[in-house]
């Protein structure tokens, strides 16, 4: 949730508030809501009952703060970065069709695009904006989960992954994660194993 406040030159007892000359500025500050409030997003909601349905048996983590990054997600867990599943989304280019590819990398690796796209017989890929992810996965970005995404995603896991017992990947919310391995995402996700860096 976001709120906005007035600043002391937008003091209602300075006259109005959008005076002509003077750019005004506001002061926004975003709350997190508390974990409860984040397990009860229809997105966390949808990830938590396609773990039941896999028959997966961890469980959904609510973090303190929002992880944008994979650092952050790192640092907030005590693991390191590159245990962390980035979900990221491609538009991915076959002809003329483009279609979602999603992408699990290691939070310690730059997806090599051309890489990717060789492997796949793409002829191009691209990182995905927030509308197409949004339009594609159900879910926002900084949040899209590996699993239940809007619509059937061709899917990459990184290989990396296979030398670590645990991983960590997005929920459906900037703040709520769910530990997981190599293999359980190959097996959720349907996914290609792939070195993606």
């Amino acid at each position: 949730m976001y709120t906005a406040s007035l600043t002391a030159r937008q003091s209602p007892d300075r006259g109005p508030l959008f005076p002509p000359a003077p750019r005004l500025t506001y002061r926004a500050r975003m709350k997190d809501p508390r974990p409860e409030n984040v397990l009860d997003d229809p997105c966390v909601r949808r990830v938590s009952a396609a773990l039941t349905s896999f028959g997966v048996r961890g469980q959904i983590t609510v973090l303190d703060e929002a992880a944008r990054t994979a650092r952050q997600a790192a640092d907030a867990l005590g693991i390191e970065i590159a245990q962390i599943a980035n979900s990221l989304v491609f538009r991915a280019r076959k002809g003329k069709t483009v279609e979602p590819l999603l992408v699990l990398a290691s939070g310690a690796h730059r997806v090599d695009v051309l890489q990717v796209a060789d492997l796949l017989e793409l002829s191009e890929i691209s990182l995905a904006d927030a509308e197409f992810v949004r339009d594609h996965t159900g879910f926002t970005v900084g949040g899209v989960a590996p699993i239940a995404p809007g619509h059937s995603i061709q899917t990459v896991v990184d290989v990396s992954f296979a030398r670590f017992d645990q991983v960590w990947a997005a929920a459906g919310h900037p703040r709520a994660v769910f530990p997981t391995s190599y293999d359980e995402l190959l097996r959720l996700t349907g996914g290609h194993p792939a070195e993606v860096a």
